[in-house]
Formats: C-alpha cells, structure tokens, sequence
C-alpha cells in the first residue's frame, strides 16, 4: 500500500501542483478604499456555479417541447421531492447572476480597471454579460407558460427590426416563422449546450487573465495602495471571499424558499396576450424606452434607431479601453464617469417608470 508521502510524489510528477501552491502564496490582494468591489466577481461566478448545479437537476426530469414542457416543470414542482426549491432557487439564482455580474462590471468600470494592459479582460468580462442576458432570454422560454411565451414573441419580433439582417434573425432564433415548439427546442439547445460552451470558455479566459495580471488598482488610489500591506489571498481574501458565498447563499435561499418562482398558466398560441406581461427587469429598460420612440423619424422608423442605438451604445461599451484612451487622467477620463453614472440614471429611471405605469407589450 502506497504511503501518503509516495502518493504526494505520484501528484507532483504528473501535475504542476507545487508551482500553483506556490503562485498562491505569493498572489497578493492590493488595500484600499475601493478593495470590498473585488469580491464581486467571486459572487458572480458563484451563482453561475449554482446555476450549473441546479440547472443539470432540472435536466433530469425536464422535456424540451411543446407538448411536454410545461407538464415536467409542473411535474418537477409537485412530485419530485424539493423539485419546486430545485427551480426556484435556479430561477432566483439566474436574477441573482445578472444582478451580481452587473454591478460587477460597472465597479470596474468606474475604477478604471479597463486600462492598459488589462483591455481583453474587460472584453471578456463585458462578453460574459452579455451571454448571461443570453442565459436569461433562452431560459425564459423552457417552462412555456404563458408569459415566456409572449416575451419570446415580443422580443424575437423587435430583433426582426434590424435592417437586412432582421428577417433572417427572426427565423434563426424562432427556427420558423412563429414561436412554436420548434422554438422551445432550439432555445434549449442554446440554453444548455451553445451558451454555456461559450461561456465556459470565456470564463477560463477571463479568470486566467484576472489571476496572471492581478487586482488592478485606481488612478485616484494607487498612492494610497502603495502605503498599504497588500492582502494574502490564501487564506485572508480566499475565506473572507467564502463568507460572502455564504451569505449570498444564505439570501438565495430565503429567497427561494419564501418567494417560490411560479409557473403559471401554460401558452396559448390562439390565445391573447394577457394585459400587464413585461419582461424579465434586465431588459425592461430597453423595452420601456422603444416605447418613447416615435413611430417615424425623418425617414427611418424609430423602433430600428433605437435597436440601432441600444447596438451602437453596446458596441461602444466593449470597447472602452480603446476609447477612453487615457484613463488614468481625470480631465480626460471624467466624460467616462459621468457616461457610466448617466447610464445607471436611465437604466433605473426607465425601470422604475416601467414598474410604475401600468402597461403591456
């Protein structure tokens, strides 16, 4: 029989694993006022984890079509034991994601951590949100109940929009020209094999690149940082890192467990939309300010410019490390901020008038 010490030796010969104990040690956190943003990140990957874990359970009883969908989810619910907790909590765990990841990314944002030699990970990072609303959009469909029914259609239908490509686009996501069982297909196809193949590999990417170039520090605190001992991440930022887990865990759970996600009614086709279906609260700004647009402008329609708009304010997002040029300066950098501060202002101003009034698609 092996000893401990003849086993270690087989690991050490195979893998690398006193270099990766050793690049550990030495990895350092950098102290100053802003460090409790760093450990945004880790929460975000968190709920992906639980999104994984739950989101394979949910697999093992759940039918991807139109005929069956909706009976499995309410089969997970009912019969299967903790089945309703399973679904709740991934349902609550993906708002959650969203959430994290997004005030994740504007913490980043307004520290500067975008700046050179850092742009791919910004990139990757602003890549990975984008696949997390993915995430959100496709999932929305699976249970197909009424209200995901009609969001998909309203949404498919306003990508339709776009010029040229619209129609074809339509077709791609829908697999026809109208939201059927086909659909649900393809959109579980999305949700659990083309997203998730993506997004692992970015999310490797990402972390690899965070863990090589380090916590990056702001222009306004790099003189603070320096006077400072930085952090050991093993063990001080690694368990302080764990505790926040356990919060989030701890209010995922009393979230699910006290707020059950409900499942609804099961689409209609032939039916009408009900009055007062809005979409998920990621995307409920958007949707809200097309509203505002009037029908024609000169002599394009206004829903095109906006979706135009919402692309053109995406793409300029991604890429912000080559725009903003010279963050590390203020008098450049500020038009930044306040683009980033502007943007939060709308985005909770058009939530919040959308929740307020009364409406529907």
């Amino acid at each position: 029989m092996n000893s401990p010490t003849e086993k270690a030796s087989f690991w050490r010969e195979r893998f690398p694993v006193d270099a990766v104990a050793h690049f550990f040690q030495k990895k350092s956190v950098p102290m100053h006022r802003h460090t409790i943003w760093y450990y945004l990140g880790g929460m975000t990957l968190f709920f992906f984890i639980i999104q994984v874990g739950t989101g394979i359970l949910l697999l093992l009883y759940y039918r991807p079509t139109a005929e069956a969908a909706f009976e499995s989810v309410q089969f997970i619910m009912t019969k299967v034991q903790f089945g309703w907790l399973i679904r709740s909590i991934h349902s609550w765990s993906a708002n959650l994601m969203v959430a994290a990841a997004m005030i994740h990314m504007f913490s980043v944002f307004f520290m500067k951590a975008y700046r050179k030699p850092r742009e791919v990970t910004w990139i990757s990072g602003v890549l990975l949100f984008f696949l997390a609303l993915g995430f959100g959009f496709s999932g929305y469909l699976l249970p197909w109940n009424t209200l995901a029914y009609f969001a998909t259609k309203v949404g498919t239908e306003i990508a339709s929009v776009i010029p040229f490509i619209g129609h074809d686009i339509l077709i791609f996501l829908r697999g026809g020209e109208e939201v059927t069982g086909a659909t649900l297909t393809r959109f579980f196809g999305f949700h659990v094999a083309v997203l998730p193949m993506i997004a692992t590999a970015l999310l490797v990417l990402h972390l690899l690149l965070v863990q090589v170039q380090g916590m990056s520090v702001p222009p306004t605190q790099i003189e603070n940082s320096a006077k400072k001992k930085p952090m050991p991440f093993f063990p001080f930022f690694l368990m302080r890192d764990l505790v926040g887990w356990l919060v989030a865990l701890g209010v995922l759970v009393a979230l699910a467990a006290l707020f059950p996600w409900e499942l609804g009614e099961k689409a209609d086709s032939f039916a009408p939309a009900p009055p007062g279906i809005k979409p998920e609260w990621y995307f409920l700004f958007m949707f809200q300010t097309l509203k505002y647009i009037p029908a024609k402008i000169l002599f394009m329609d206004g829903e095109v410019l906006g979706i135009l708009a919402f692309g053109l304010v995406g793409l300029f997002w991604l890429l912000i490390p080559f725009i903003d040029r010279r963050p590390e300066e203020r008098r450049t950098s500020r038009w930044f901020t306040a683009f980033g501060w502007a943007a939060i202002a709308f985005i909770i101003i058009m939530s919040l008038i959308a929740y307020v009034i009364p409406q529907t698609f």
